[in-house]
């Protein structure tokens, strides 16, 4: 496989599966899932560059599970596996 290393703030994510059921427990077929907001964060670039020229670290860290907007980074397509790089500001919160 690839390995994708993001430059500055960038990261590389991948979805996590949609889900196939409302929370009333109806099963929703692939046509009416939305694309899910939530993802795994597999690398991170090396941070933020400031005014300064300082590198600011950045927030999130390989392996984190993070939500994101729906409309969040530019998808590509690596080894038959769809993933995700978008600005750290494109992610919404770390879930725990």
């Amino acid at each position: 496989m690839v390995k994708i290393v993001p430059l500055s703030e960038k990261i590389v994510v991948q979805r996590l599966d949609a889900e196939e059921k409302t929370a009333g427990g109806i099963v929703l077929p692939d046509t009416a899932q939305e694309k899910p907001q939530q993802g795994r964060v597999l690398s991170v670039g090396a941070g933020r560059v400031m005014e300064d020229g300082s590198t600011a670290a950045a927030q999130v860290a390989e392996g984190d599970r993070i939500l994101f907007t729906s409309y969040a980074g530019t998808e590509i397509v690596v080894d038959d596996q769809e993933l995700l790089i978008m600005s750290e500001d494109e992610v919404l919160a770390v879930l725990e």
